[in-house]
């Protein structure tokens, strides 16, 4: 197509130039990656891993190694005080971080399973709490440029304590926490997963938002 030519030949011209680009990205953005081969490097009892060559939606083809997941929840779990919102957090071993982590409830979803069922049983598994109100307020991934992990978060609220029901390598510690004093971990960098910081900023907006509008 000549474009130096539509553009000197009227004003119309150009606004179709525009709209054929603008639709030719959306195009572009819209498509998949063709996969053209695909290789199983490790299977486990969480995750498998494939090394695919792809040709991607921009035309360039390249080698991309995937880990692959059934997808997971996590809890945002909401505690009501005269003082304000808390949140339910745990502080576990992280092998991965090589260090005690503070988080949210969160757990994968098991083969067959709907997420908020998923987000209830990690809930009572981990820390022993029901909620009688669920949300789902955000669905992420953590890191897609090479794990296929979708997230669903959440919102669990009007708690009611039990016992919890951990897996055998599970050691869970759980605190319930001022949002204020959560969004101040947050920022000093003392919850540094993720998910956790996804959840307690979001609440934070929602809360600021409300009281605000």
């Amino acid at each position: 197509m000549d474009f130096q030519f539509l553009v000197r030949s009227s004003p119309f011209s150009v606004l179709l130039l525009v709209a054929y680009i603008g639709f030719m990205a959306k195009t572009s953005r819209s498509k998949k990656a063709k996969v053209l081969s695909s290789k199983v490097l490790y299977t486990g009892p969480a995750f498998s891993v494939t090394a695919d060559v792809v040709l991607e939606p921009s035309g360039v083809q390249t080698r991309r190694d995937i880990v692959h997941h059934s997808g997971s929840v996590v809890v945002l779990a909401v505690k009501e005080t005269s003082s304000g919102p808390m949140v339910l957090l745990e502080h576990q071993y992280r092998h991965a971080a090589q260090q005690y982590l503070w988080e949210l409830p969160a757990g994968r979803i098991d083969k067959g399973e709907k997420p908020l069922a998923a987000a209830k049983r990690e809930l009572i598994e981990e820390t022993g709490y029901r909620a009688k109100k669920w949300k789902r307020i955000l669905y992420f991934f953590a890191t897609p440029g090479f794990v296929a992990e979708p997230m669903s978060l959440f919102l669990a609220e009007d708690l009611t304590e039990g016992e919890a029901e951990p897996e055998d390598d599970e050691v869970i510690h759980i605190e319930m926490v001022p949002l204020a004093k959560a969004v101040k971990m947050v920022i000093g960098g003392k919850i540094c997963d993720a998910k956790t910081i996804s959840g307690v900023l979001w609440l934070a907006q929602q809360r600021k938002s409300f009281k605000t509008a």
